[in-house]
């Protein structure tokens, strides 16, 4: 069985955290340790994010580690082989976040084939089209048992969103807003709302919340209306002030999540 959907099988009734970081920030050889230490302390699933130049969902924090992993030397290339070597080690599903540009150049099939090769369980695009993910990718994926994950607003339409839960394995990321990646302190009554309606539709698919959560407050509101919730922005800052040193950044950021 996939990962992923082994992860939220077994863990029905179990609040999880997802952390995302940008492979190659703040160091390029710090992929392995970052993602050990993770599984070690606790973490049901990571996001590695995949650095390109123009990540548009991104805010500041994530678009600058990006910036500073593409400096490093990260490229697709050496992110497949830095995972490839720690795949025996990791047992939590890992599910790569970039932009199409540069998995098109990478190739479609080559990416799933490279995903199942290092261990990766899934994938997230933003910029994918849904027409290009049932006619072209979605088809290649499934040969690979590759989960595609796909994302939804407070703006998607319920027929939208069902069409998606019809058309996708693995868990859906409930995105808290219409806007890019970054830290909040509360969320409103609006997305509030908006969690209680995707939960009240009963989907087929589990679902994750992320964008915003950083403190005990917007962590409880996701992990009370969906499976748990992913956290980005947050840990990346803490990763970065740390210089790398995932321990250290991870106690700050459990100690963030309790006040």
């Amino acid at each position: 069985m996939n990962k992923i959907n082994s992860l939220f099988a077994n863990n029905k009734d179990k609040k999880l955290l997802s952390l995302y970081f940008c492979a190659g920030c703040p160091t390029l050889e710090g992929t392995a340790d970052v993602i050990l230490t993770m599984q070690r302390r606790g973490i049901a699933m990571i996001e590695v994010g995949i650095p390109f130049s123009d990540p548009l969902a991104d805010g500041p924090v994530i678009q600058s580690a990006a910036t500073q992993a593409l400096r490093n030397g990260m490229t697709l290339s050496k992110l497949f082989a830095q995972l490839a070597a720690i795949k025996d080690q990791v047992e939590i599903p890992l599910v790569l976040m970039g932009y199409l540009n540069p998995i098109l150049h990478y190739g479609i099939e080559k990416f799933c084939q490279s995903c199942v090769e290092a261990g990766v369980s899934g994938a997230i695009i933003p910029d994918l089209p849904f027409d290009d993910y049932l006619n072209i990718v979605k088809p290649v994926a499934d040969r690979y048992d590759l989960r595609i994950i796909m994302l939804i607003t407070p703006e998607t339409s319920e027929e939208r969103i069902r069409f998606i839960d019809d058309h996708t394995d693995g868990f859906i990321y409930m995105v808290s807003s219409a806007s890019i990646t970054g830290t909040q302190k509360s969320f409103d009554d609006a997305k509030q709302e908006y969690f209680r309606r995707i939960d009240a539709m009963h989907l087929r698919n589990p679902r994750m919340i992320g964008f915003g959560i950083s403190n005990a407050q917007t962590l409880k509101a996701a992990q009370d209306n969906a499976a748990g919730a992913i956290i980005g922005s947050k840990f990346v800052t803490l990763l970065n002030e740390a210089d790398g040193n995932t321990d250290a950044a991870l106690d700050r950021l459990f100690e963030a999540l309790k006040q």
